[in-house]
């Protein structure tokens, strides 16, 4: 039982993670990092808030001045 409470979790990590990357044009591979336990989440997230998004880069240079 264990390990499907503890599958349920990263389910429930991963798939929204999952859509956050792929929408911010990251890799969304890049979720799977969240497995590792504890500190996984907070690598994920530190990109997610830190870095540049390649979807920003786009929009910015496709509009018009």
């Amino acid at each position: 039982m264990e390990s499907i409470g503890g599958l349920v979790v990263l389910i429930l990590i991963i798939v929204p993670l999952w859509r956050i990357c792929a929408r911010a044009g990251f890799n969304p591979a890049l979720s799977l990092i969240a497995i590792i336990p504890l500190l996984g989440f907070l690598i994920v997230a530190a990109i997610l808030a830190f870095a540049e998004w390649p979807v920003s880069k786009r929009s910015a240079q496709t509009q018009p001045e």
